[in-house]
């Protein structure tokens, strides 16, 4: 680069800042960056003076010359400039530093590469610290991991028992799906289910005893002749057989584990109607796959031609069904494991009938804090959920027959058993009766869940 009068040393500064304006601008060109006639004439001589002008450096050649600098303290070399047409000695604030290496790292990358075609070997320590200060800034705080893992921890608390729950409900629904469907198939291969073993008085020294044989013998010899049974425990080892030894009802109340059928209902046993069902021991066992199933029976039962006419309060004439049971089992589908609930893990299923036997194990959903008429009943059961319904007149004997399972006290229930287009069955819990009512009576009402 010619001109007139300056210094070797302003000439000298004068050609360097043109090599790097011009190696700025090439790279720029190629980037499709277009560079100012301002720019250019910048380098040229003062037409006025006749002498070297003094250089307009952009703000990459500032950048470019405190990396060429050879710099003891850190700080890039003074270096002339002008941005507004006069000169004076200018210093790059370190923030105006970092904005710049921030704004324009590509302009870095063409500037280190021409830093080491003059044999320079790093960019300025100050950028280099700046990238490891953005560096920092990307990673995560230790208190902000901890805030993190508190939130994680504290929507895992709420959410955790809920889908716990769903598993596990999912869980006995299958198995006691499964469960239903063996006994059914196990209670269809027996011939009869009346008879089994003895219940007699021994009166011996001016003393009496019991001597109670049958559930246990109609487990022994009948049940495990048609179903897979590990494990029979008699009325003494009931608790060996993987029960615990109080389970929470249906209404979330304590109770002892039943053993006889007076700790079912204590109806079941009492002399209504000359109906004298004998109050036997009950007898556990385990299935092949894991249920505790605890076994009551009825060594009289009675099929269903033979009836006994009754009346209820209002002298309403009835049917007594409580003769008709001749096996109620309470089952547990994962032993003495948690949560030892009625409607939960543990369930019962009523045999009605001793030939052509009906196999019932009823769901309930809920109990309905209005009455309603019979067609009102199915639909506010539906309305509850789609898999409700009325229960039919043999589930409600099976709840009967459990009602110290439920927890309750009385009452008339709708049932979906029709008498014929004006009439329903109702079931009393009073008496253990059935009998016909009108269906546009207003009565109790009990949802259960469709099997």
């Amino acid at each position: 680069m010619q001109g007139g009068g300056g210094s070797p040393e302003q000439s000298q500064r004068v050609v360097f800042g043109y090599q790097l304006d011009e190696n700025y601008s090439q790279t720029s060109a190629r980037r499709g960056r277009p560079r100012s006639y301002a720019q250019a004439r910048a380098l040229a001589f003062n037409a006025k003076g006749e002498k070297p002008a003094e250089p307009v450096l952009s703000k990459q050649s500032v950048l470019a010359d405190a990396v060429k600098s050879n710099v003891k303290d850190g700080e890039p070399a003074p270096v002339r400039v002008s941005e507004t047409g006069r000169a004076r000695n200018w210093t790059m604030p370190p923030l105006r530093l970092e904005r710049e290496c921030k704004e324009h790292s590509a302009e870095q990358n063409d500037l280190l590469s021409f830093c080491e075609r003059r044999n320079s070997a790093t960019i300025d320590n100050r950028c280099v610290e700046f990238d490891r200060r953005e560096n920092q800034r990307c990673a995560f705080t230790m208190a902000e991991i901890l805030l993190s893992l508190t939130i994680i921890g504290v929507v895992a608390a709420i959410t955790l028992p809920s889908l716990t729950g769903n598993i596990n409900e999912r869980t006995w629904n299958t198995q006691r799906k499964a469960l239903y469907a063996r006994f059914s198939q196990a209670i269809a291969l027996m011939p009869a289910l009346n008879g089994y073993g003895t219940y007699e008085t021994i009166s011996a020294g001016g003393s009496t005893s019991i001597n109670d044989t049958a559930a246990e013998t109609f487990v022994t010899n009948g049940l495990s002749k048609v179903l897979k049974i590990n494990n029979i425990c008699d009325k003494d080892h009931v608790f060996d057989c993987g029960f615990a030894s109080s389970i929470t009802t249906y209404s979330a109340n304590q109770i002892s584990l039943p053993r006889k059928l007076s700790d079912l209902n204590h109806g079941i046993v009492d002399g209504t109607a000359g109906l004298i069902i004998k109050n036997t021991n009950a007898a556990a066992f385990e299935t092949a796959n894991g249920e505790s199933i605890l076994a009551f029976y009825n060594p009289n039962c009675v099929s269903d031609g033979v009836v006994v006419v009754g009346a209820n309060d209002e002298g309403h004439p009835g049917y007594y069904m409580k003769q008709h049971v001749c096996a109620n089992f309470l089952f547990d589908l994962n032993g003495s494991k948690g949560p030892n609930t009625v409607g939960k893990d543990i369930g019962f299923m009523t045999v009605i009938f001793p030939t052509d036997s009906n196999v019932v194990m009823p769901l309930l959903a809920r109990k309905l804090e209005h009455q309603f008429t019979q067609t009102d009943s199915r639909r506010q059961c539906a309305n509850l959920d789609a898999d409700n319904r009325l229960p039919n007149i043999y589930e409600l004997l099976s709840m009967y027959y459990n009602r110290m399972l439920i927890d309750w006290s009385g009452g008339s229930f709708w049932s979906a058993t029709v008498v014929d287009s004006q009439n329903a069955w109702v079931f009393g819990f009073g008496y253990g009766m059935k009998y016909s009512y009108p269906k546009n009576t207003a009565l109790d009402v009990q949802c259960v869940k469709r099997n």
